[in-house]
């Protein structure tokens, strides 16, 4: 197993303000994570970090098995991050851009690499057009290509969907899948969380500056438990007393409830109906990671 990114016991201070909380977490080679969190939570501050924007107070950071403060240029090789903020030159064009950044890491003819990240983007239109012409998606779209454009193997995306459109979100998806694919790890921040469910394999919880959660999605999402969360629609509407110790909510006629096992279903629906109750309607609860996150950032489990 080979650890990509390598966190341990980070903390980081900005005067009276703690941001981050002797932070602890890796990820593999390979993996698509998803890092989530509220805003003000310590994301943006530990992609610094990573990318030795900042330097922590205390802990080490380790891309690729390079700290990042030690062996600054190989761990920043091994690091490519598209930042939240929209950072361009004005009077670059979306080529120039990419091209000078190539330069920042040594790398000569790149042009076919240039290529193929402009046509995966959707930016082969605009290769010659001025940076400051660009729309906002367009501008992301570009934050982007600069982050790949020296291939490398850990990418940290902060955010790279807010604001754009449905089109760049699909594509800007497929190309990020397709790199995770051959190899490259992805590191995700993101407020979409049905982004970070259908993409990340393991997903990690900040709730001010310390990590809260940190499990693979199936085990977070409680797939493989027997616990199950069933909505029972009642007339008429009430509950037995003998279910209210199962009960998590009610909303008129609708009855939220927590099963330890699927198996006491047949008892809850005999319960009801010898209570003289009928059954409307019925359905299994499916856990989403909404749900999941919004109990977990209020100290509940979900």
């Amino acid at each position: 197993m080979t650890i990509a990114l390598d966190i341990q016991a980070v903390s980081k201070r900005f005067g009276a303000l703690t941001a981050l909380d002797q932070v602890s977490l890796s990820v593999e080679a390979g993996e698509f994570f998803a890092l989530l969190g509220p805003n003000g939570a310590g994301k943006t501050t530990l992609i610094s970090c990573m990318a030795g924007l900042s330097r922590p107070d205390s802990g080490h950071i380790r891309v690729m098995g390079h700290d990042v403060q030690h062996d600054y240029r190989a761990a920043r090789r091994a690091l490519g991050v598209v930042p939240q903020e929209l950072v361009f030159d004005p009077f670059f064009t979306v080529r120039e851009s990419l091209v000078f950044q190539s330069g920042y890491f040594g790398l000569k003819h790149n042009d076919n690499w240039i290529d193929e990240i402009l046509h995966k983007l959707g930016l082969t239109s605009k290769a010659n057009a001025n940076m400051r012409a660009l729309s906002g998606g367009m501008k992301r779209r570009v934050m982007v290509a600069q982050a790949l454009v020296h291939r490398p193997p850990v990418i940290v995306l902060d955010e790279p969907t807010a604001g754009v459109d449905v089109e760049l979100r699909q594509s800007l998806w497929v190309f990020i899948q397709e790199l995770n694919r051959a190899g490259h790890t992805i590191v995700l921040t993101t407020h979409y969380l049905e982004e970070a469910e259908t993409l990340c394999n393991r997903i990690a919880m900040l709730k001010a500056g310390r990590v809260i959660a940190l499990e693979d999605k199936a085990t977070l999402l409680g797939q493989g438990s027997a616990r199950r969360d069933i909505m029972l629609r009642l007339d008429p509407p009430g509950l037995p007393p003998a279910l209210e110790p199962l009960l998590l909510r009610r909303e008129g006629s609708k009855v939220w409830l927590r099963l330890a096992d699927i198996d006491q279903l047949g008892g809850v629906l005999a319960q009801v109906q010898a209570a003289g109750a009928r059954v409307r309607d019925f359905e299994v609860v499916e856990l989403d990671l909404e749900q999941v996150f919004v109990a977990r950032m209020q100290g509940k489990e979900a």
